[in-house]
C-alpha cells in the first residue's frame, strides 16, 4: 500500500524566496513548512543562503531562502557571486518559483533593483512567468493586526494608494500573495482556541499560495524554471555528489562495518537522509558558478533604486492620491506648469513652470483647432 502510494506522490515543489534584508523570507520560509526552520536577523550571513524542506499538504517542499538580494546595497563582486552560485546551486535542477518577500506596510527599497538582478541572471522568463510577490511582515514587524484586516489594508495598497507596489506586481505576470502565519509558522502564544483557528488560517493560506504557483506553471507549460546557469550548477552538484558517495564507500569498506539487523524500511530511511546530506554538501561546495556579476553590478549601478523612506515620499503618494479623485478640478498643462515650477524653484523655476505650461495649452489649443478643420 505504502509502496503504491509512493509511486503517486507529486514529485517535490522547490520555492526560492528573496528579498531585501529584513523582507520576511525567513518567518515566510517557518509559515511555508509549518515550523520553525529558518534563522534571521543578525544569526545569518549577508551571503548564507538557507534551505530546508518539509510535508506541505502530503506534498515535499523545497524552501531556499536568499538573504539581502541586490537591493539597495551593492555587495562586493566575490559575495555577490558566492550568493548567486549558493542559491542556484540549492535550488537546483531549478525552482518551481520564485517568491519575492515585500513588506506590504513599509516604502519600497530596492525591490526593482532586486527584480532587474533576477531578469539579467537568468532571463526575463525568470521574472515574467516564475515570480510572485510575497507580500510579508518584515523581520522585526510585531503581531499587532488581524490578518484579514492586513489583507483588506493590502487590496486597498493596490488599487488605490500604492502605484509602485502594483507595478512591482504587474512585472510578475500580475501574480501576488498575501501569505498569512500563526505565530511565526511553529507554535504561538495565543490560547487554545485562538491558535487553532490562526493555525487552520495559515494553512489555507499556504494552500492558496502553492496553487498560485502551480497555476503560473501550468501558464508556462514548463516542467519548472531552468537555464544554463541552473544546468551548470546541477552537472557540478551531481558530480561532487558522486565523489561523496564514493568516498562514503570507500571509508566503509576499510572500516570493515557489518550492517546490524533493522526494522524493515529503516535502512532505506537511513538511506534517503544519508544521500539528502551527502547532497546538500555538494550543493554547498558550489560557490563559484560561470555568472557576469561584474556586467550585473555595473547594470544595477544605473538602475535607479527605489525612493529611500520619506516625508516627501509620503507626501507625493497623497499628492497622486488627490489628483486621482479630482481629476476634473485641475487641467493638465497647469498642472505640468506648475510641477516644472516646483521642482527647480526659486525665479528661475517659476519662469520655467509658467513657460511650460503656456507652450502645453498653446498645442492643446492647436491640435483642438485642427480636429475642428477636419
Amino acid at each position: 500500500m505504502d509502496e503504491e502510494a509512493s509511486q503517486h506522490e507529486e514529485p517535490e515543489l522547490r520555492l526560492v524566496l528573496l528579498g531585501r534584508a529584513g523582507a520576511g523570507q525567513s518567518s515566510a520560509g517557518d509559515a511555508i513548512l509549518g515550523r520553525p526552520a529558518f534563522q534571521s536577523g543578525e544569526d545569518v550571513a549577508a551571503s548564507q543562503c538557507q534551505r530546508h524542506r518539509g510535508r506541505v499538504g502530503g506534498r515535499q517542499v523545497v524552501v531556499v531562502t536568499v538573504p539581502d538580494w541586490f537591493s539597495s546595497r551593492a555587495p562586493p563582486e566575490e559575495e555577490a557571486r558566492a550568493l548567486v552560485s549558493s542559491f542556484v546551486a540549492l535550488s537546483s535542477p531549478g525552482p518551481h518559483a520564485f517568491l519575492l518577500c515585500v513588506p506590504g506596510d513599509q516604502p519600497p527599497d530596492g525591490e526593482e533593483r532586486a527584480l532587474a538582478a533576477l531578469e539579467l541572471i537568468l532571463g526575463p522568463l525568470a521574472v515574467t512567468a516564475h515570480t510572485l510577490v510575497l507580500f510579508t511582515r518584515g523581520e522585526d514587524e510585531k503581531e499587532e493586526e488581524e490578518e484579514e484586516e492586513e489583507v483588506k489594508t493590502l487590496e486597498e495598497l493596490l488599487s488605490t494608494r500604492r502605484q509602485d507596489l502594483l507595478e512591482l506586481v504587474d512585472s510578475c505576470g500580475g501574480r501576488y500573495h498575501a501569505l498569512r502565519w500563526a505565530g511565526g509558522g511553529g507554535g504561538g502564544g495565543s490560547e487554545g482556541g485562538e491558535e487553532e483557528e490562526e493555525e487552520k488560517q495559515r494553512r489555507r493560506s499556504v494552500q492558496e499560495l502553492l496553487k498560485k504557483v502551480q497555476r503560473a506553471l501550468a501558464e508556462s507549460e514548463e516542467e519548472f524554471f531552468t537555464c544554463a546557469l541552473y544546468e551548470e550548477a546541477g552537472g557540478r552538484v551531481r558530480r561532487r555528489q558522486e565523489q561523496l558517495a564514493l568516498e562514503r564507500r570507500e571509508r566503509a569498506g576499510r572500516g570493515g562495518i557489518e550492517e546490524e539487523e533493522e526494522e524493515p524500511g529503516a535502512h532505506e530511511a537511513e538511506g534517503a537522509e544519508q544521500e539528502e546530506r551527502e547532497w546538500e554538501a555538494a550543493a554547498r561546495s558550489v560557490v563559484d558558478l560561470d555568472v557576469d556579476v561584474g556586467g550585473v553590478l555595473a547594470s544595477l549601478a544605473v538602475c535607479p533604486a527605489s525612493p529611500p523612506p520619506s516625508l516627501l515620499w509620503g507626501l507625493w503618494e497623497r499628492l497622486l492620491g488627490w489628483l486621482r479623485r479630482v481629476p476634473g478640478l485641475v487641467r493638465p498643462e497647469a498642472l505640468l506648469g506648475s510641477l516644472v515650477g516646483l521642482f527647480v524653484g526659486g525665479p528661475i523655476g517659476r519662469m520655467l513652470g509658467a513657460t511650460a505650461g503656456s507652450v502645453a495649452t498653446e498645442v492643446k489649443r492647436r491640435k483642438e483647432k485642427e480636429q475642428k478643420t477636419k
